[in-house]
């Protein structure tokens, strides 16, 4: 991508209304565009990251199993009814609507019920058992307040896989398996040595569920770590007892402000029973379904890798999600060198390397240094008179600030 075909500009000020880091930044980048409260779009940039979340979670999610597929956002409240989560009083964050017809339909803020239905006409014996199926949708909560940018919004998109057993240990057995693979994406993101596997509250359905907390100033939840265990505990669950069950010295615990960046659930029968989700067992007697939920916010992640990977210059991509791998900036000033520069381009490109070519004319080095910290992109390839007199390039680190010159011959 030329950077002067890029159609997305960075900004000088500040967003008036924006109080956290990752949307400030995203927003300056070019990364994101606010829509209104609690809601954005991904322009091109942001689009690229978010994509490459998704793919690694996809990824991980395959590898357990999981089976991807995709349900509509409108929910039929008559599924909803039997499990009671249709009532505003039990859940409050429900945007509704309603058909010319005066049929009123809800906009999912999740899925266990349209799932559970969908499973039914497909789960009928043990045979048909297990089963993991996951989506990447989208999902509207209705926020009273949203707030911290993209990591609470009104609308954004949610992973969430849901996975149907036969008994409870086979059940346990992939439940296991998702705390392993939550802990592969978040290291694969960049976020692996500051996220925690936390306890918190189980419901009615176990004792736990599990959260993924992300140690940031920016966040939400105060929990207590255990670093050297590498767990922590929910201050919501905090207690001498959760300490002696969990084998934790109270002496060891930190206070910290942490991101949820993901949680897992076991739900019982509580969604099977209600909606008949029933399969026949060898002896032939029915069984209800046990069930779990597993869920991941793309766009909350994202934002929690900008909080936790930006300094005053701007954002910091770790490699495996940054937009581009690669941020050629070109100083060159005569016609000759520029089109050195597109040769340089142009085989970067053959070695199949990702680049953000900043190209753009009449800019000092100083605005396209500054306009390069701020995007975040890991590597800076400078192309200047001097380099090229020299036939090389200068590569910066953008999180070390790290420098080196290497032979454009030596390009690889």
């Amino acid at each position: 991508m030329r950077q002067s075909e890029l159609f997305t500009k960075t900004l000088k000020e500040i967003p008036k209304d924006e109080k956290s880091k990752n949307a400030e930044l995203l927003i300056r980048a070019g990364f994101i565009y606010k829509e209104m409260a609690g809601v954005y779009s991904y322009l091109p940039l942001g689009l690229r990251v978010l994509n490459k979340i998704n793919n690694i979670i996809s990824e991980e999610m395959n590898a357990i199993g999981g089976q991807e597929i995709f349900m509509t956002c409108l929910q039929n409240p008559e599924i909803w009814q039997k499990t009671e989560r249709w009532s505003d009083e039990i859940v409050d964050n429900w945007f509704k609507t309603r058909l010319k017809n005066d049929i009123e339909l809800g906009l999912g803020f999740t899925h266990e019920e349209a799932v559970t239905s969908i499973m039914k006409n497909h789960v009928k014996s043990y045979k048909d058992l297990p089963c993991y199926v996951y989506q990447i949708q989208t999902k509207f909560r209705n926020e009273l307040r949203p707030k911290s940018g993209i990591m609470r919004c009104r609308e954004f998109l949610m992973k969430d896989l849901y996975s149907f057993s036969r008994t409870q240990d086979e059940h346990n057995n992939f439940y296991e398996k998702s705390k392993e693979a939550y802990m592969k994406i978040f290291t694969r993101l960049g976020l692996g040595e500051k996220t925690y596997l936390t306890f918190a509250s189980g419901g009615v359905f176990s004792k736990y569920s599990h959260e993924f907390q992300t140690l940031s100033d920016a966040g939400e939840d105060l929990i207590y770590v255990d670093k050297n265990k590498k767990i922590a505990i929910n201050k919501e669950v905090y207690s001498e007892e959760i300490l002696t069950e969990l084998g934790l010295e109270k002496n060891n615990l930190i206070e910290e402000k942490a991101i949820e960046v993901g949680n897992i659930f076991s739900l019982g029968k509580k969604y099977s029973e209600p909606l008949g989700l029933k399969y026949l067992d060898e002896e032939g007697k029915q069984q209800s379904v046990i069930m779990g939920s597993y869920g991941i916010g793309p766009g909350r992640v994202m934002g929690a890798i900008v909080e936790v990977n930006c300094d005053d210059k701007g954002m910091i991509w770790p490699k495996e999600i940054a937009p581009y791998q690669i941020h050629l900036i070109s100083l060159a000033k005569t016609i000759e060198e520029k089109e050195r520069t597109e040769e340089i381009y142009q085989k970067l490109l053959s070695l199949g390397q990702e680049v953000l070519f900043d190209d753009r004319e009449n800019l000092s080095a100083g605005q396209k240094f500054a306009d390069s910290d701020l995007i975040g992109i890991p590597l800076k390839y400078i192309v200047s008179t001097k380099t090229l007199a020299e036939e090389s390039i200068e590569i910066k680190e953008r999180k070390t600030g790290e420098t080196k010159i290497i032979k454009i011959a030596d390009l690889k």
